[in-house]
């Protein structure tokens, strides 16, 4: 074996990467995960009551659900074996299950950590289940995906789901630390540049180590770096998040309530966030235009012309110039009077209309091009409003069967504040000239 590892220009005993050799050896070494691991968390509660159950472990990427697993596994006496549903396939499962059978009959159970865990497909994640039932297996399944959307009902009801955190600053540095110590050495980093590099790991523990490892490989003798240095040295990660999936969906939905709290400070920076992270310009354009009509309507018509204009004017100039349209965009609507009165005007129109589709409007708003429709009273009594006082009739356009309804009422603020008078003028008038 070891002149297979030479012919190929390997060493079997190469230098492990600093990331792997700082894997922590006890779960009390665990960073960022006190909530789980700390005094009254809940995986120390479950392991002082020996009880510990198949497991999802639940949680952005570097944030030591591999570490914590197999640390359970010594915890509990348990045999560890890991996989991955990415290389595994239904014949890898099936000999790992007939394995963990073998040493479940001679009295050793199996903790099973499966690696992206989502991966699986339906039938796939069904196939755990037997094991899990019999007691043949622990379980423990590891996703940066919501469980609820990607895991069988029938799984989730037999696992717990534990939420990993991203690591917050304090837990990166307490890394960054550690690190120093094994190593022997301090980061060649001055104090605004080791904070740079703890923003640039985002929350991901094997990200920051991966980093300074790349540090120490970059720095000279007696080199420091500033944060200009460090971003030459190395390429700045970006947090990035899978646009399909959950991180995707809570910065939209945490820049969309902020412009509709009327934070225009906090909705620049989710939109930084989400253009830093690689997300279509166009995407948060046509969203923009939505949260316009959506939370600002008629309180203010021009925010969806200026939300209009930075979509066609990012088109036109591409990024990053067009960008700064987006971001006028946000904090014009962000600072502009909210009414939800058309939307919800309309969803209630829409429910009327799917509750009353077949009903016929009245005759005397129908046309009456034919003379069968004349002699049926199509446009009968139909009063053309421009001939009226004020360019008003007051006629009921309602059908009978589901009579007036008021659908839209505007918002004491902004522009509606004068749609409220108009409509107000419109219903004295209608109440005067009632037959």
């Amino acid at each position: 074996m070891s002149d297979l590892f030479k012919s190929a220009g390997l060493d079997k005993h190469a230098p492990r990467p600093l990331a792997d050799r700082m894997r922590p050896m006890r779960l009390a070494d665990v960073a960022g995960q006190g909530h789980l691991l700390g005094e009254g968390g809940a995986l120390s509660r479950l392991i002082a009551a020996s009880s510990l159950g198949s497991l999802i472990f639940w949680g952005p990427p570097g944030t030591g659900k591999t570490t914590v697993a197999r640390l359970l596994a010594e915890e509990t006496s348990l045999a560890f074996v890991q996989i991955s549903a990415i290389f595994t396939g239904v014949a890898e499962l099936k000999k790992v299950f007939e394995q963990a059978r073998a040493r479940h009959a001679a009295g050793q159970g199996t903790l099973l950590f499966v690696d992206e865990i989502h991966r699986f497909n339906r039938a796939q994640q069904d196939s755990f289940l037997p094991v899990m039932e019999d007691g043949t297996v622990t379980l423990i399944g590891a996703t940066t995906e919501n469980p609820s959307f990607e895991l069988n009902a029938a799984l989730l009801s037999r696992a717990r789901v534990l939420t990993f955190r991203s690591l917050d600053e304090a837990a990166i540095e307490h890394m960054l630390a550690r690190a120093e110590s094994v190593e022997g050495k301090a980061l060649p980093l001055d104090a605004d540049a080791r904070l740079a590099l703890v923003r640039m790991a985002d929350g991901d523990g094997r990200a920051a180590l991966t980093l300074a490892e790349e540090i120490w490989r970059a720095a000279k003798p007696d080199e420091t770096f500033d944060t200009a240095g460090l971003a030459s040295i190395v390429q700045r990660r970006a947090p990035i998040y899978d646009k399909a999936q959950e991180g995707h969906y809570n910065l939209i939905s945490a820049l969309h309530k902020c412009v509709r709290g009327s934070d225009p400070d906090a909705a620049l920076y989710y939109l930084a966030r989400m253009l830093d992270a690689g997300e279509d310009p166009l995407f948060l354009a046509r969203r923009i235009v939505r949260m316009a009509v959506e939370d600002v309507g008629l309180a203010d018509p021009q925010a969806l012309t200026i939300a209009n204009a930075a979509k066609d004017a990012y088109d036109f100039l591409g990024s990053p110039e067009g960008e700064l349209a987006i971001a006028q965009a946000v904090v014009y609507v962000a600072s502009a009077p909210k009414s939800n009165a058309v939307y919800k005007a309309w969803k209630g129109a829409r429910s009327l209309a799917k509750e009353h589709g077949s009903v016929m409007p009245p005759h005397v708003i129908l046309n009456a091009p034919t003379k069968l429709m004349r002699e049926e009273g199509y446009g009968e009594g139909y009063r053309y409003d421009h001939d009226q006082p004020d360019a008003f009739s007051g006629q009921d356009y309602w059908p009978e069967k589901i009579g007036r309804k008021k659908l839209y009422e505007p918002v004491e603020r902004g522009f509606e504040r004068e749609l409220r008078k108009r409509l107000e003028w419109w219903e004295r008038l209608r109440r005067e000239r009632e037959p």
